[in-house]
């Protein structure tokens, strides 16, 4: 894989359960977790969006 810059998403807060983000000059982004940064999944924006939706969509309605 590409060198990403990698940034941390502002969810995260101080914690030490942290999910990174980068955006690759393809269009795809590109996220991981602190305790297995090897492990990344790859997706598109509007399927980034798809899933931050549907996980609030979820919140909400356990709510």
């Amino acid at each position: 894989m590409q060198d990403l810059n990698w940034q941390k998403s502002s969810f995260s807060g101080d914690g030490s359960n942290c999910v990174y983000v980068a955006a690759a000059p393809t269009g795809t982004v590109h996220l991981r977790e602190s305790d297995d940064p090897d492990t990344v999944l790859t997706t598109t924006a509007p399927g980034l969006r798809a899933l931050i939706s549907g996980l609030k969509e979820r919140e909400r309605n356990d709510a």
